[in-house]
């Protein structure tokens, strides 16, 4: 039996159509399989691998970490330096106010954690979100993801869920007293990378400071220098309550947190006692890995390089058959005029070793988000085949379709 039939008899399926891109070893922007067909990774693992697959420091911090101890109690009961220190380095990048940080496991409990601390500090039930927002696929941040083609086959989810449009002004009314947070991704990722426009996030965050609302930014995907600065919110001159963060938080390995300021936070720790608890949240190989990477990202040659990055992808992914492009730093979206479209041009980077995917809100959009320690010359690499790709099935779809 081959790995593929291994792969897909004895493990559960997340889709029909899995890329089946079998990985022998991974290093720097690239994947590798076993017959030795290299592979530009232009995706991150979705926007995960931001400094890149194994980078030295990060993997010479996991193996110091693992020479030392792994997993050694259940998340807050046990002092660890790792995990002391990666809250001390991140609060640093952070505005005072959010000086509290909780580790979890994923980016889904990140946000589930953030929500019940808006609940429990608040003592409100309803909770507001954004159509084609993402938060995660659990029971709780499934039921305020905006996206109902997810959401449909799980009901009934979460109640007490108000849903607006981002960049709606006139629906910021929506918030009021009764509203415990707003939860919304400073850019809307798998919506398809849209920005928010027009000072929205300014006024949204006036509206919860008017009513008292928790102000929750998820990060997940955008954190972690993906757009250009540490966290997004630092584009938009607006500061949340709590921010959660996930993907390239642990380089690789499974690392979450929910970040508030210390008051609120200790409000999960009595009434009641333990009110949020993770077996594996904060483990100190992950922890460590995450201390490399933030050493890694906020090297002057990483971080600011990453606008003029993202630039220089748009303007060599320009086609006459692309609808659009919208991008913040190394966060895109090439759009075309179909799913169908984009489901080729996917198929098409592969077979030519380039990595590319599409958004779960938005299937007419490319996903492209590079490790951001991608080179200048390997931008050009990677589009100058992207774009023969473009012509050949982009053109080819339309030639086919005008019959």
């Amino acid at each position: 039996m081959t790995s593929r039939d291994v792969f897909l008899k004895y493990l559960a399926q997340t889709s029909t159509d899995p890329l089946l891109i079998e990985v022998e070893k991974a290093d720097g922007i690239y994947i590798y399989s076993p017959d030795g067909k290299k592979y530009m990774d232009l995706i991150s693992g979705i926007a995960v691998t931001n400094a890149g697959h194994r980078h030295p420091k990060v993997i010479k911090a996991i193996k110091d970490q693992v020479d030392r101890y792994l997993h050694v109690m259940a998340y807050g009961e046990f002092i660890q330096e790792p995990v002391n220190r990666l809250a001390v380095n991140i609060t640093s990048h952070l505005p005072d106010k959010l000086n509290s940080v909780y580790f979890v496991n994923s980016g889904t409990e990140a946000n589930e954690g953030a929500v019940k601390l808006a609940k429990r500090h608040t003592g409100r039930t309803e909770i507001v979100s954004f159509y084609n927002s993402y938060h995660g696929n659990t029971h709780g941040s499934l039921s305020f993801t905006g996206n109902e083609e997810k959401k449909y086959a799980f009901r009934p989810l979460m109640p007490d869920i108000r849903f607006i449009h981002f960049n709606q002004d006139n629906e910021l009314s929506e918030i009021s007293r009764k509203t415990a947070c707003v939860i919304v991704e400073p850019v809307q990722g798998d919506a398809g990378v849209i920005l928010p426009a027009n000072d929205f996030l300014k006024k949204l965050r006036k509206r919860c400071d008017d009513t008292g609302t928790l102000l929750i930014f998820d990060e997940v995907q955008t954190g972690f220098g993906r757009t250009g600065k540490l966290f997004a919110f630092e584009h938009f001159g607006a500061i949340p309550d709590i921010i959660t963060l996930a993907k390239g938080l642990g380089g690789g390995l499974p690392l979450g947190a929910f970040i508030s300021g210390y008051e609120i936070m200790q409000k999960l720790s009595h009434n009641p006692k333990l009110g949020h608890i993770t077996t594996f949240g904060g483990n100190p190989v992950c922890c460590a890995a995450g201390n490399a990477v933030l050493e890694v990202l906020t090297e002057p040659d990483i971080l600011d390089k990453i606008v003029a990055k993202g630039e220089l992808f748009k303007k060599l992914l320009q086609h006459d058959q692309v609808v659009e492009i919208r991008q913040i730093g190394l966060m895109m979206a090439v759009e075309f005029e179909s799913a169908e479209i984009v489901q080729r041009i996917v198929h098409g980077c592969i077979e030519k070793g380039i990595i590319t995917f599409y958004f779960l809100s938005n299937h007419k959009s490319l996903r492209i988000a590079p490790p951001l320690t991608i080179s200048f010359d390997e931008i050009k690499t990677a589009c100058s085949i992207i774009q023969e790709v473009f012509d050949k099935y982009v053109k080819k779809f339309h030639t086919k379709s005008s019959y």
